[in-house]
C-alpha cells in the first residue's frame, strides 16, 4: 500500500543481537558506505542534480554542536535526495582561516623562542603548510563519526591550487572592472592580530570605561568636549559644532588652543554634530575615528596619526611610547593638573568593539588598504532575492538580509598577514601598479615588488559554491552541479558569508545565482536557552555524547529541535531520550523479525486485511506525505516529531501490541499481518534513515536483505487511505486508554489480571475483544463474577470485578490521606489569595504560582473523590 520498488538482494534474516550497541555498528557501517562509493557523485549521470556545498569549517577547528547541527540537516537533505534518484553531491572542504591559523603557528614558534620575522615570509608560510598537514583537518575525521555523507573524492581547501587560481582570476576581473581599488581610509585595526578586520568581524559589548569632559581654549573662546578615549586628543585637528547652534556661532572659523600641545585647531560647523547631545561640541580626530574621518574630508582637515600598529603612542612629547591605556590615564592626569577637566564619570558603560578572534579592543585607524566597491554587487545580490531567483527560508529572515545588502559599505579585503592568498598586485620603481592574473608572469626587473598583504579569508570563501566545482574552467562538475540547490547555514553569518557568496556568484557566473534556497538555522544553546561559552562552563563536546549515546542519538536530538531560523536548546537528557528511541526501534524490529515479519512478495489485497492492518497502512501513507511536506519546507523539528510519534506510538506501542494476538492465533490473518508489519517497518526505517542513518541501515538490511538503505528508494505515498479503519482503531484506543487509566487510579499493577465482562454490541470492537483482553490483562467473567465498577466508553461497556484484586480498605485509607493533603493545600492557597495585603506586595509571578497550586489541588481533589466513589464498599 506504499510504492516500494526496492528489491531484496539477499535472504533476510531474523538474527539481531539482543541489544543495540552503536560503537559496534557506526564505524564499520560508515567505512562500508564510503568504500562502496555511495556518496560519490557522477557528473556524467543523466539523473537530475542536487547539490549542497558544505560551509567550510576552519582548518584549525574541531566539531562543535553548531557544526553537528547544520551537518545533520545537510546530511538528511542529501540522503533523502539520493534515495529519491537525484545525482546528489554534498561537497566537503575546509577554509584556511587566515588569522586563526597564523596565530596557531605563531604560538608554536613562540614556544620555541622564535617569531615569524625570524623565519622570514617564505619559510613561515611553509611552516604553516606543515602545521596544516600535521594538525589541521581534525574536523574531517569527526564528520565521519557523525555520519556525513559527503563526497570525499571532491574535498577542497580554500588555498589548494584550483581555488587559488579562482581567487586570482576574480581579483583581476574585479580590478579591471574598477570594482577593486586602493585607498587610505579608517579601518578596524586589531593591535593583537596586527591586521585590519572587517566591520562584521568586530563584536560589540558593553564595557566599563570613562567619560571625561575637557575644556579646549580660553575664556569666552573656549568650549567643552567629552570623550571616552582621551589619548586620541593628541591627534585632534578640529572641534566641530552644528551650524545652527547659537552657543558656538561666534567661534566657527576661529582657532583654539589644543591642550597639552603647541597646536591650535579650527572650530568647524558640520551638520553631523547633534547639538542636543552632550555639550554640542565634538573633538575631531580624522585618523582615529570613522565619523571624524568623514568630517575631516568634508572640511579638508589634516589627519594626524598618533598611535602605531600596536596602539602605542607615537606623538612626540611626554606620552610617546606609552600604551594607549597608559597614555589615557597619563593624559587625563596632565589635563587635571592644568585645571582643564570639567567632569569625569567612572564607570561609564558604553559599547566597545572587540576583535571577534582574540577579543582585543579594536582601534579605528587610518590606513592604506584594498577595497571592494560593493554598490553594484550588493544591488545584484538584493535583486536576486527580491525577484524570487533565490528564496530565503524562513521568509521573515529576508529583512535582515536586505538591511545588510541595501546598506553595505565598501569591503576592506586586505589583511596584514603572511598566511593567505597574497594580493596579486606588483609595484614598479617608477610608481607602476600591475595586477597579475593566474596565467601571467609578474613583472621582471629591478625594483618590482609584490604587495605584502593577503586577502581577507572571506574573499576566497565567497567563491566557494563555484570555485569548488572547477571555476574558472568550464568543468563537467560546474556544468552539472551549478547552481547549487540549498545553502544551509546559521542566521548569524548572513553578513559574513551569505551576502558575499551572492555577490561573487552573480558577478562571476554572469547573473546565475549560487544557490536557489538559503535555509537559515538558529544557534545551538544549552537546555536553559543560554549561549554556550567556555566562560559559562556550558560548552558540550558532541563527540562525548556520541561516545556515550551514539551518533544517531545526537543527530536526532538536533534535528528534533530544528525549527527554521530559531535557536536550538539542547541538553543531555534529550540526547538520552533519543538514544532510548534508537533502542526502541531496535527492539521492536527484533521482535517483528522473531515473529516472522517479512517483505517477501506483494502486499495482500486490502479485503484480506484486518481493520488493524488497514489502519496502520493508512497512517503510514499519511506519514510519508507529511514527511515529504516537512522536508520540502525545511521543517526538521516537525519532521522528526512526526516520525517519532508514528514509529513509537502508532507502530511500536499500538500496531505491534495489537498484532500479538493475531500472531498467537496463527492462520491466514497472521500471515497477512506479518507481511503488513514487514512493509510498515521497511518504509518506517527508510523514512527515518536520513536523520538516523546508522541504526536504520543495520535494521533495514537485516529485515529486507537489501544492499543498504542508503541506496534504497525513498518511499512514496501510494494514496491508500482507510478513514473507517482509522475511526475504528481510534475507538479501540480510546477504550484501552480509559480502562488503563482506571486500573492505574485503582492502584492495580500493570500485569495484574482481573475478571471483566465486555459489552461491545453496537460497536465495531467485537473482532478486537481478544486484543482488548490481552492488552488490559482482563480475564473472562466467571460464574461468581460481581462487577464492582462499570466503565461506559465509546459505546462499549467494561465491567470489572476488583474485589479480589485490591485491598479495598487499604486503598480507601491511602486515598483518604491523599485527599486530606490536597484539601490542606487548597485551604492554604485560598487563604493567601484572599489576603489583600499579600496580593499588594507579592510579585506577579509569585501570585501566579499560587494560583497554579490552587488549581492543581482542586483537580487532585476531584480526581481522588471520583476514585473513592468507584471503589466497592470495604
Amino acid at each position: 500500500m506504499t510504492e516500494n520498488t526496492q528489491q531484496p538482494h539477499a535472504a533476510p534474516t531474523t538474527e539481531l543481537p539482543t541489544q543495540y550497541t552503536p560503537a559496534e555498528v557506526e564505524g564499520k557501517l560508515y567505512e562500508r558506505w564510503v568504500e562502496r562509493g555511495y556518496f560519490q557523485a557522477d557528473a556524467k549521470s543523466d539523473k537530475p542534480p542536487y547539490t549542497i556545498v558544505i560551509p567550510p569549517p576552519n582548518v584549525t577547528g574541531s566539531l562543535h554542536l553548531g557544526h553537528a547541527f547544520q551537518h545533520t540537516l545537510m546530511d538528511a537533505l542529501t540522503r533523502r535526495k539520493r534515495m529519491q534518484g537525484f545525482e546528489t553531491l554534498w561537497l566537503p572542504g575546509m577554509d584556511h582561516a587566515g588569522i586563526a591559523t597564523q596565530n596557531k603557528v605563531e604560538q608554536q614558534l613562540a614556544e620555541e623562542g622564535k617569531s615569524r620575522q625570524d623565519l622570514g615570509r617564505e619559510a613561515f608560510v611553509e611552516r604553516v603548510w606543515q602545521w596544516k598537514e600535521e594538525y589541521g583537518g581534525k574536523i574531517l575525521g569527526q564528520m565521519r563519526r557523525l555520519g556525513d555523507g559527503v563526497d570525499w573524492s571532491r574535498e577542497r581547501f580554500t588555498m589548494d591550487e584550483g581555488l587559488s587560481r579562482a581567487v586570482l582570476t576574480i581579483f583581476k576581473k574585479l580590478y579591471e572592472d574598477e570594482l577593486i581599488y586602493r585607498a587610505e581610509r579608517i579601518i578596524n585595526w586589531c593591535p593583537r592580530c596586527l591586521t585590519a578586520i572587517s566591520d562584521i568581524e568586530v563584536e560589540y559589548q558593553e564595557d566599563d570605561g570613562e567619560l571625561v569632559s575637557i575644556r579646549y581654549g580660553e575664556g569666552d573662546e573656549s568650549l567643552v568636549v567629552a570623550t571616552t578615549r582621551a589619548e586620541t586628543m593628541l591627534g585632534d585637528t578640529a572641534v566641530a559644532v552644528h551650524p545652527d547652534d547659537e552657543r558656538y556661532r561666534h567661534l566657527v572659523g576661529k582657532k583654539i588652543k589644543l591642550p597639552l600641545t603647541d597646536r591650535s585647531i579650527p572650530v568647524v560647523a558640520d551638520s553631523h554634530v547633534d547639538p542636543e547631545f552632550g555639550t554640542g561640541a565634538v573633538k575631531v580626530t580624522p585618523a582615529h575615528d570613522p565619523n571624524d574621518f568623514a568630517i575631516g574630508r568634508r572640511h579638508g582637515l589634516e589627519s594626524v596619526t598618533v598611535m602605531d600598529e600596536r596602539a602605542v603612542i607615537t606623538a612626540h612629547g611626554p606620552f610617546q611610547g606609552l600604551d594607549r591605556y597608559e597614555a589615557r590615564a597619563a593624559i587625563v592626569g596632565a589635563l587635571r593638573s592644568q585645571g582643564r577637566i570639567v567632569a569625569e564619570k567612572r564607570p561609564y558603560v558604553h559599547s566597545v568593539g572587540h576583535c571577534s578572534r582574540c577579543r582585543t579592543t579594536v582601534e579605528p585607524r587610518l590606513s592604506l588598504q584594498w577595497w571592494v566597491k560593493v554598490g553594484p554587487l550588493a544591488k545584484a545580490a538584493g535583486d536576486a532575492v527580491r525577484d524570487g531567483r533565490v528564496r530565503i527560508h524562513p521568509e521573515d529572515m529576508s529583512k535582515r538580509y536586505f538591511d545588510w545588502v541595501d546598506n553595505m559599505n565598501d569591503w576592506c579585503i586586505s589583511r596584514q598577514l603572511w598566511w593567505g592568498h597574497r594580493i596579486p598586485i606588483w609595484y614598479g620603481p617608477e610608481g607602476e601598479v600591475v595586477c597579475v592574473g593566474p596565467d601571467e608572469e609578474p613583472p621582471a626587473g629591478e625594483g618590482w615588488r609584490q604587495d605584502t598583504d593577503v586577502l581577507d579569508t572571506w574573499f576566497s570563501s565567497g567563491l566557494w559554491p563555484f570555485s569548488t566545482l572547477g571555476w574558472p574552467e568550464q568543468t563537467e562538475d560546474l556544468r552539472k552541479f551549478y547552481p547549487t540547490d540549498v545553502l544551509v547555514t546559521g542566521h548569524d553569518i548572513i553578513f559574513f558569508w551569505v551576502a558575499r557568496m551572492m555577490m561573487f556568484g552573480l558577478y562571476a557566473m554572469d547573473g546565475e545565482v549560487p544557490f536557489r534556497t538559503i535555509a537559515l538555522t538558529g544557534l545551538v544553546r544549552d537546555e536553559r536557552g543560554k549561549k554556550m561559552s567556555k566562560s559559562f562552563g556550558n560548552v558540550v563536546d558532541p563527540l562525548d555524547w556520541m561516545d556515550t549515546y551514539g551518533s544517531d542519538a545526537v543527530r536526532f536530538t538536533l534535528a528534533r529541535g530544528a525549527n527554521p531560523g530559531t535557536d536550538v536548546p539542547i541538553g543531555e537528557d534529550w540526547v538520552q531520550a533519543s538514544r532510548n528511541f534508537a533502542n526502541k526501534i531496535w527492539n521492536a524490529t527484533r521482535f517483528a523479525l522473531m515473529n516472522g515479519a517479512t517483505v517477501e512478495g506483494p502486499l495482500p489485497d486490502a479485503s484480506a486485511m484486518s481493520a488493524t492492518d488497514r489502519w496502520i497502512l493508512s497512517r503510514l501513507n499519511k506519514t510519508v506525505a507529511a514527511a515529504d511536506a516537512f522536508y520540502d519546507d525545511f521543517q526538521f523539528a516537525k519532521l522528526s516529531d512526526a516520525l517519532y510519534h508514528f514509529a513509537w506510538d502508532e507502530v511500536f506501542d499500538w500496531y505491534v501490541e495489537l498484532s500479538k494476538t493475531t500472531f498467537q492465533a496463527g492462520g491466514e490473518a497472521a500471515a497477512v499481518s506479518r507481511r503488513v508489519l514487514g512493509e510498515v517497518l521497511d518504509v518506517t526505517l527508510r523514512l527515518l534513515h536520513p536523520v538516523v542513518p546508522f541504526v536504520t541501515d543495520e535494521l533495514w538490511t537485516t529485515l529486507t536483505g537489501g544492499e543498504s538503505v542508503t541506496v534504497a528508494d525513498w518511499p512514496a505515498d501510494s494514496g491508500f487511505r482507510d478513514e473507517a479503519a482509522e475511526r475504528e482503531i481510534a475507538t479501540l484506543q480510546q477504550v484501552i486508554t480509559e480502562v488503563r487509566r482506571f486500573r492505574a487510579d485503582q492502584g492495580l499493577q500493570a500485569g495484574q489480571r482481573v475478571p471483566a465482562r465486555l459489552t461491545l454490541d453496537g460497536t465495531p470492537l467485537a473482532p478486537h475483544e481478544p486484543a482488548i483482553r490481552q492488552l488490559l490483562r482482563l480475564q473472562p467473567a466467571g460464574e461468581d463474577f460481581a462487577a464492582t465498577a462499570t466503565l461506559p466508553v465509546a459505546g462499549a461497556e467494561v465491567a470489572l470485578d476488583l474485589s479480589g484484586a485490591i485491598d479495598v480498605a487499604a486503598e480507601r485509607k491511602r486515598l483518604a490521606k491523599d485527599l486530606a493533603a490536597a484539601q490542606k493545600e487548597r485551604q492554604q492557597t485560598e487563604a493567601k489569595l484572599g489576603n489583600e495585603a499579600f496580593l499588594a506586595k507579592a510579585p506577579d509571578h509569585v501570585v501566579e504560582k499560587i494560583r497554579t497550586r490552587l488549581a492543581t489541588a482542586e483537580e487532585d481533589i476531584a480526581r481522588i473523590e471520583a476514585q473513592l466513589e468507584k471503589l466497592p464498599p470495604a
